[in-house]
């Protein structure tokens, strides 16, 4: 019989392990034996705490996701202005928590399954949602609104898109050149918009 109390660590630990059997395959074609046996669980301990694989890899990008939240909605309290809170949002998603080789990985086997997941999908229509909404509360304070969705869906696009070349790259992610690389085109957005207006 289980210890009680230990289902919750029994479920982060099969969480953690599925981002490390994720990252080292690189995609989601891993197994429920292969993910116990790196939480040092059964598989039927596995089934019986998240049934089938795909409620697991569900639960494992939540898990993703609110760390990621939790990250920024911290970064976005220490910010003291809107240009700012715009850069912390662009750490954040390249921070060392985040931006590690099996977090990108995953990543990138959840854009391909959410093709065929409604449960993943829905999961990364979230995220995308946030994403834009912590972007726009301050870039609506230094540009127009038109021009702050463009550069809102132009700076979520760079990010998924270095998550995407990261995850094909045969070397380890470099954060401080893609956060510069975000943040020069913010700055240059930025420098449109005060032309635009003047």
């Amino acid at each position: 019989m289980p210890r009680t109390g230990m289902e919750p660590v029994r479920r982060q630990a099969l969480i953690d392990a599925a981002i490390e059997a994720i990252g080292a395959r690189g995609s989601l074609d891993v197994t429920m034996a292969d993910i116990a046996g790196r939480a040092g669980v059964s598989s039927a301990l596995a089934h019986h705490y998240f049934g089938a694989k795909e409620a697991l890899l569900a639960a494992t990008m939540r898990h993703i996701l609110a760390a990621l939240g939790a990250d920024a909605r911290q970064a976005l309290a220490a910010a003291a202005s809107p240009r700012a809170r715009v850069s912390a949002i662009i750490r954040v998603s390249f921070s060392p928590a985040q931006f590690r080789p099996e977090i990108v990985a995953a990543w990138l086997a959840f854009y391909v399954e959410a093709q065929r997941s409604a449960v993943l999908k829905r999961l990364l229509t979230v995220y995308a949602r946030r994403l834009r909404s912590d972007l726009m509360s301050g870039l609506v304070r230094l540009m127009p609104r038109p021009a702050a969705a463009r550069a809102a869906e132009g700076i979520a696009a760079l990010i998924d898109g270095l998550y995407i070349r990261h995850a094909l790259a045969d070397r380890a992610p470099d954060a401080a050149a893609a956060v510069a690389l975000v943040e020069d085109y913010l700055a240059l957005q930025l420098a449109a918009a005060a032309g635009r207006a003047s």
